[in-house]
């Protein structure tokens, strides 16, 4: 298992990158609904990944890029200071706060008018109409560069592989999973994690989770998921015939004041 540490951002910590003065700026209201709650009435990691997806493909799709030419999701670190909850009135704001040659990273904050609150980073590659990475878009750098000041970012992926010989609990899809890629949406891939998170585990707000997908699941694939316990929280994977494809890392944090 990784170290006993705080999950961060090997260069810097994105998290920590505040609104800007300059630049686009895209946010939304909305209410935490049953559906995205959980026994206990905290909103779920799942329904947070499908508030940052909603979020970003919303701008994207209100600055005129085209549906043809989609992004998806490499890597998502989140950071939740407290759980919004059922029913709650929420602030969802996006900006550019990084740049690289055929992906950007987007910040997110979620905003309870009850007080929850969740910063996230997300990294999205851009694709053309082949589904291959691709440049960015035109106009991209007109309309976004602002708010990223110069930041750069890469595509890396930094989690460790699973255990060798771990036993994979069965992950069973269904036909809803799938989105118009073809693929299981990457708020699926949250699910899992939220279980290993539970609502009566000691693992309590503040805490960081990252979640990286280094490839597809695809039709016909058959996952498991496997996860490795410590003392300040877990690491969890997403198994395809013995290949990762995506993991977690679940860890206490300290804030937006440190990371």
């Amino acid at each position: 298992m990784a170290p006993e540490s705080s999950v961060g951002s090997p260069a810097d910590d994105p998290l920590q990158i505040d609104l800007p003065d300059d630049g686009r700026i895209h946010s939304h209201r909305r209410r935490v609904h049953l559906a995205d709650t959980s026994p206990k009435g905290r909103v779920r990691l799942d329904a947070l990944a499908r508030m940052l997806q909603d979020v970003s493909d919303e701008d994207t799709t209100d600055a005129g890029f085209p549906p043809d030419e989609p992004w998806v999701v490499r890597r998502v670190d989140m950071g939740i200071e407290s759980f919004p909850a059922f029913r709650d009135m929420v602030t969802v704001s996006t900006w550019c706060s990084g740049i690289g040659g055929r992906w950007a990273e987007r910040r997110v904050r979620i905003e309870g008018d009850a007080g929850g609150r969740v910063e996230a980073a997300v990294l999205w590659v851009h694709l053309d109409a082949s589904g291959r990475p691709a440049r960015l878009p035109e106009r991209f750098d007109s309309l976004y560069a602002p708010a990223a000041r110069g930041r750069k970012v890469r595509a890396r992926l930094h989690h460790a592989p699973a255990p060798e010989g771990a036993s994979p609990t069965p992950f069973p899809l269904r036909k809803s999973d799938f989105d118009l890629m073809g693929h299981v949406n990457n708020a699926v891939s949250w699910i899992p994690v939220d279980d290993a998170l539970g609502d009566d585990g000691a693992l309590t707000p503040p805490i960081r989770v990252t979640l990286e997908h280094p490839g597809p699941i695809d039709r016909g694939d058959v996952p498991g998921v496997v996860v490795d316990a410590g003392v300040d929280g877990f690491d969890l994977w997403i198994i395809v015939d013995g290949a990762a494809r995506s993991s977690a890392q679940v860890r206490r944090w300290g804030g937006r004041d440190q990371p």
